[in-house]
């Protein structure tokens, strides 16, 4: 018989719409499948748990090869936007929640939502800056101790 995951931690580090998706996911899929879960937000994955950011997360349309556009017309204004409309509403057929309502179904089912203290302090960010669900800002250290025993997924 197979090993079966206990537990997955899963470092997200980007902060765009993109970025942000496969974690919440990744973590919603964990916990549905009765996985200890926890999400690890650094650098600008921080957006995705900012209070002021979380619910203007966009697709990152410069230099994204996944789009198939070239550079200069990623960098375009309102592309972005329009990319992100176009992928809100496709994943909102598909019932894909809004980041916002996706953080709050994790964290209600249990998965730990941590900041990481380093990013925290790079970026002037306090406690207050990030939403309710953020259980705590922590070191590398005790993001590794809390990943201990599980599987870690960076994204």
């Amino acid at each position: 018989m197979a090993d079966t995951i206990e537990k997955v931690s899963i470092v997200l580090s980007k902060g765009s719409f993109e970025g942000a998706y496969p974690a919440l996911i990744m973590a919603n899929g964990a916990r549905a499948e009765g996985i200890e879960a926890n999400l690890f937000f650094t650098f600008f994955g921080l957006d995705v748990v900012h209070k002021a950011r979380w619910e203007h997360i966009k697709v990152a349309t410069v230099g994204n090869p996944g789009l198939h556009l070239a550079t200069l017309a990623g960098g375009l204004p309102g592309v972005s936007s329009v990319m992100t409309h176009y992928l809100e509403r496709k994943m909102d057929r598909l019932d894909f929640p809004p980041i916002p309502e996706f953080i709050e179904m994790i964290a209600d089912t249990g998965a730990g939502l941590y900041g990481c203290k380093a990013s925290v302090d790079l970026f002037e960010l306090t406690r207050e800056d990030l939403v309710d669900q953020v259980k705590d800002i922590i070191t590398v250290g005790e993001f590794y101790e809390l990943a201990a025993g599980g599987q870690i997924i960076f994204t």
